[in-house]
């Protein structure tokens, strides 16, 4: 499979400060891509660069395959950057109808593209509002629509569910489902590490201006587990003392057990059936994308928090 979108070893300079240094991802169409990082990790900048905003000083980017065109290829890429960028005064319906047309749609299209999409986000009535009006909230749902409704094949969304309350985020969630699934690909970045765990599919995460992980969601929590299992029992947990375990957390049913090295999960269960112990539920637990997110960028394993939040 092609790829839609390659960065190869992006840089980008400013003064002395690098804010991306040899970069290089993938992303594949219809895929829903997260990049993630800390603030001032340098994820801005690249967003800035993939989308026409700044040149690198010095890598590649190609879009479907060959150099990417500022001038040309900037049409086919929806970007709703996190500083929002909506003209206060103007009428929703005009600056929507404006931007749509700057995207290169007709007058006639854009109007009845921008209409369907308001009836779907039950924004009918706002049309003739000024955006001054409108809460963060729904100032984030009209930077949506301006953002998809030419159609892109890139989707750039930056903290998309800023400012929206549980109920719209999942509408919005479900409009990139929806894109996705229809053949757009989105680009996602985000803090919120619950909802990269939730939507995407792959994830580069950015460190000071230096990639330090590009995988599947997957493939992360695989990669950064550390032998933990939760074990369920009928009754009060049986746990003697074993060479194959260290007990984490004991609780009124269950306890969470970190194998030592050299050991298996048989292992472990084995020597707790021998105890007559009536096991209900025997479960990995993995590390969530917050967990690692915290290792890479802050040094602390995923064992560690779990300890500590749960002490």
């Amino acid at each position: 499979m092609n790829n839609l979108l390659e960065a190869r070893n992006l840089k980008k300079y400013f003064a002395t400060q690098k804010a991306v240094d040899d970069i290089s991802f993938s992303v594949a169409p219809g895929s829903i891509f997260g990049l993630l990082g800390p603030n001032g990790a340098g994820k801005t900048t690249l967003i800035r660069m993939i989308t026409g905003i700044f040149f690198p000083d010095s890598g590649d980017i190609l879009f479907e395959g060959k150099p990417f065109d500022a001038l040309k290829d900037v049409e086919r890429i929806g970007y709703m950057p996190e500083e929002r960028g909506l003209y206060k005064k103007m009428k929703i319906g005009e600056q929507a109808l404006y931007l749509a047309q700057l995207k290169g749609l007709s007058h006639s299209d854009a109007t009845r593209l921008i209409r369907q999409w308001f009836v779907k986000l039950e924004m009918e009535s706002w049309w003739n509002k000024k955006v001054e009006d409108l809460s963060k909230g729904m100032s984030q749902k009209l930077q949506f629509v301006t953002t998809v409704v030419h159609n892109p094949k890139l989707i750039i969304l930056d903290e998309p569910f800023s400012g929206l309350d549980p109920v719209n985020s999942n509408v919005i969630k479900d409009e990139i489902f929806n894109l996705a699934k229809n053949g757009a690909t989105i680009l996602f970045s985000t803090h919120r590490m619950e909802q990269v765990e939730e939507i995407c599919d792959h994830i580069v995460l950015v460190n000071k201006g230096k990639k330090i992980l590009d995988a599947t969601v997957k493939e992360a929590r695989q990669q950064f587990k550390e032998g933990l299992f939760r074990i369920g029992f009928d009754g009060e947990p049986i746990v003697p003392d074993h060479p194959s375990y260290s007990v984490i957390k004991k609780e009124e049913q269950s306890v969470v057990v970190k194998i030592a090295e050299g050991y298996t999960s048989n292992t472990v269960l084995t020597a707790l059936l021998q105890e007559g112990g009536a096991i209900t539920s025997y479960n990995e637990i993995l590390p969530s994308l917050n967990d690692i997110f915290i290792e890479l960028v802050e040094g602390t394993p995923a064992t560690r928090q779990f300890q500590n939040l749960t002490a």
